[in-house]
């Protein structure tokens, strides 16, 4: 069987192939053409959609065969002296994962945006980027070493500044994409000195060449000391998840990315940029699990960024800004499940997160089209009956990030927040818990203020028309079943698997209390916002303070453009001073000294013959007095005298 789908996994390579080409068709040929641009994009990726779910019916049927060997096929790109790089694609069970997830999510969405963007004058460039954008991320998916996957990383990135920035003609879309641009760029740099020092360190860059040179490696750590030395490669590799995945402190860009249109954003923050920095961790776990240290600083980083947003996304009144920061905080759960070993845990909440949170970001675009742009959760109300189809699909969305059964959701975070407990790392598993309360609370208060308050008259909100309703239906059916898909009866869990595969079953014991967690925080929003037991006013009168800096985001923004105005700035000016008046200084001042040397020495040479034979004349006469009265007045002229020679 496994030799039967060999063949199919060659042809990988079509899948962001397809929708590349799309973009060009676009750029250069139907951009005049609004239905033909969106008709090939659209095309494109669910060609390239057929083509993920074929290759992951294919992995699935090829079993453990395929764990042991992934398909590689590759050919040279560069060959000068030693350093030799291939360009290919690989297919394993976590890149099949990617790929369907990342072309599923991405054709839900641009069907969406043929309602949502309908009308945009930016229409056939709009299709254009998110062509571009979906075929940066699969090729980053099935990239065979580290410096294919740099490109397309770098490619995603100018993607994610293109699109938040859509309506370039909003100063706060273009600031938004410069600071989302900049400041990923600050992980980046990270990241490629990282890839450097991986290439000064073992001669190659290819993935599964890594994997065996490390191994090797570490066999003689007492003689080469390397794990010193792996662990500084873990901490660079790690910054670029840091700025793509939004983890703090680089986690300052994400929220500000809600400039971009709606069904940007749940293309962002579902299965391209943000996911890609976990995708690179779990690339790359062979080199983190060969540094402690660094998995360690990987589970606190996360742990911190999951509790950290959740805080924030409860005092935020904005229905992107509340995702934005629920998508931060789900990230956060990621990356401390990579850095506790629940490689498997990390993958299937990426991949049912996915499902949850594109559905959740389509159906905040669903109510902001029907509100005409309003985006505040107060200025909603009583959408529930006017919108029933967003009101029950955004309803599951809600359901499955509680962590509630038989959601997605639950068997996901359950089976992280459980390896966390059963590795050791209970500081996290309490983390992790309490940010599970946070989410049940945060976003049923989104849900019970925006569809269950109470109608605003002045609103006349609508059912969106069947091409937003549409994906929406179908991710909350993956929301719903999607979890289901790595019980150990199925062979779907080579999905999600590394290393050696061995099924578990579900601690239903701590699933329990998860569950519960989630219900407790659902309770407490119902109890607040429907059942009116308690005034959210009075609660944010008696906390003033904290709720403050809740809804200011622990000013970290603030923070941030202070550091640069009085420390950069002032460096900046102290540098300058330094540069004009010491430097310059000095460099001028030779200058003048040379110039006006010159200027005396060119005095003396006038180019007359007259000058010249005066001055030759005056000089003989001088030396002719001086050894003719050197017995007189001019003996002290005498240079003999002086020396004490013969008179």
């Amino acid at each position: 069987m496994f030799k039967e789908m060999h063949d199919l996994f060659r042809w990988a390579w079509l899948i962001p192939a397809l929708p590349f080409l799309s973009f060009l068709l676009i750029a250069f040929v139907t951009k005049r053409s609004k239905g033909l641009s969106s008709t090939v994009s659209i095309l494109a990726i669910l060609t390239a959609l057929g083509l993920a779910v074929a290759i992951g019916l294919g992995i699935i049927q090829s079993g453990a065969e395929i764990v042991e060997h992934p398909v590689i096929v590759s050919a040279n790109w560069l060959n000068i002296g030693g350093l030799k790089i291939n360009f290919g694609t690989i297919v394993d069970p976590l890149s099949a994962m990617m790929l369907f997830v990342v072309t599923l999510v991405a054709s839900m969405v641009q069907i969406y945006s043929l309602g949502y963007m309908h009308g945009d004058k930016g229409w056939s460039r709009y299709y254009a980027y998110q062509s571009l954008f979906a075929s940066s991320m699969l090729g980053m998916v099935i990239a065979t070493n580290l410096l294919q996957l740099f490109i397309f990383w770098e490619l995603v990135g100018l993607c994610s500044y293109l699109l938040i920035g859509f309506w370039y003609f909003k100063v706060s879309a273009r600031e938004a994409a410069k600071k989302a641009f900049i400041t990923t760029r600050v992980g980046d740099f990270g990241l490629l000195l990282g890839i450097l020092f991986l290439y000064n360190k073992f001669g190659t860059l290819d993935f599964t060449a890594l994997s065996a040179a490390l191994s090797t490696s570490l066999q003689n750590v007492a003689v080469v000391g390397t794990a010193g030395y792996v662990t500084v490669m873990a901490f660079l590799i790690f910054m670029g998840p840091m700025g793509k995945s939004g983890q703090f402190p680089l986690h300052v860009w994400l929220p500000d990315a809600m400039e971009g249109p709606t069904p940007v954003s749940a293309l962002i923050h579902a299965a391209t940029m943000v996911v890609a920095g976990v995708y690179l961790v779990a690339k790359m776990y062979f080199l983190f699990q060969a540094s402690p240290a660094a998995l360690q600083f990987v589970a606190g980083i996360g742990a911190f960024t999951a509790l950290f947003a959740a805080t924030i996304a409860i005092a935020q009144d904005d229905i992107k800004r509340i995702l934005a920061y629920s998508t931060l905080s789900q990230l956060g759960y990621m990356i401390f499940a990579l850095g506790v070993g629940s490689y498997s845990g990390s993958m299937f909440h990426l991949m049912t997160h996915a499902f949850f949170k594109a559905l959740m970001f389509l159906g905040a675009g669903s109510v902001i089209h029907a509100m005409h742009e309003k985006q505040n959760i107060w200025d909603m109300g009583g959408l529930w009956k006017k919108m029933p189809i967003t009101g029950w699909t955004f309803f599951i969305g809600v359901l499955a990030i509680s962590g509630i059964p038989p959601f997605a959701g639950f068997w996901s975070k359950d089976e992280l927040l459980a390896n966390a407990l059963q590795n050791g790392h209970p500081i996290v598993y309490a983390v992790g818990l309490f940010t599970a309360f946070l989410t049940a609370f945060y976003m049923s208060r989104l849900f019970f203020v925006a569809f269950m308050g109470p109608e605003k008259p002045e609103n006349h909100p609508h059912e969106s028309p069947w091409t937003m309703t549409i994906p929406l239906i179908v991710l909350a059916t993956f929301s719903t079943i999607g979890g289901l898909a790595a019980l150990p009866s199925h062979n779907f869990a080579f999905f999600i698997h590394f290393g050696e595969f061995e099924p578990e079953g579900m601690n239903w014991g701590l699933a329990g209390i998860s569950v519960i967690a989630g219900l407790l925080g659902m309770g407490l929003a119902y109890y607040i916002y429907i059942k009116k037991a308690i005034s959210s006013e009075s609660i944010v009168a008696r906390f003033p303070v904290p709720y403050k800096i809740l809804k200011n985001k622990y000013y970290i923004d603030e923070l941030y453009l202070w550091i640069i105005h009085n420390i950069m700035d002032g460096l900046a000016k102290v540098l300058y001073f330094f540069d004009i008046y010491i430097i310059d200084g000095i460099i001028n001042g030779i200058a003048l000294l040379t110039r006006g040397s010159a200027k005396g020495l060119r005095r003396m040479s006038t180019g007359q013959l007259q000058t010249y034979a005066m001055v030759f004349f005056f000089a003989v006469v001088v030396i002719f007095m001086v050894f003719a009265f050197g017995e007189g007045q001019f003996s002290s002229l005498n240079p003999l005298a002086m020396l004490g020679g013969v008179k």
